[in-house]
C-alpha cells in the first residue's frame, strides 16, 4: 500500500513539475502574407482574425518560427493588441503566437 501510494505522488509531482505551455490564447488568425501595398501606414504581415484584416510588423522575440521561410495561408493562435496611435489602418502588436 506504502508503494502505491509513493508511486501516486511521484507521479503527481512529475505531472505538476512540468514546463506546461499555456494553450489558452485570444484568437484563431490566418497569415496570408507580406503586404505590398505602397502607402505609408502600409507592408507588414496581413492577417484575418474573425474576418477582420489586420497588419502587423514583426513577431514576438520568443516565437519559434520565422515567416521569411512559412508557406502562405499559415493559422496560428495568438495574442494581440490593437495599436491605437498612430496609422489609421487595423495595425496590431502580436504579443504571443503558435502554430496550429
Amino acid at each position: 500500500m506504502k508503494s502505491a501510494k509513493l508511486i501516486i505522488l511521484l507521479i503527481f509531482i512529475a505531472f505538476a513539475s512540468c514546463d506546461k505551455d499555456n494553450d489558452t490564447f485570444k484568437s484563431v488568425g490566418i497569415i496570408t502574407g507580406e503586404d505590398f501595398t505602397m502607402c505609408a501606414c502600409c507592408g507588414g504581415y496581413i492577417i484575418y482574425i474573425d474576418d477582420v484584416r489586420y497588419l502587423f510588423d514583426s513577431m514576438p522575440k520568443d516565437s519559434d518560427f520565422n515567416l521569411q521561410q512559412e508557406t502562405f495561408p499559415l493559422t496560428v493562435r495568438l495574442d494581440w493588441e490593437l495599436i491605437k496611435s498612430g496609422c489609421p489602418l487595423n495595425r496590431i502588436n502580436v504579443l504571443r503566437i503558435k502554430k496550429v
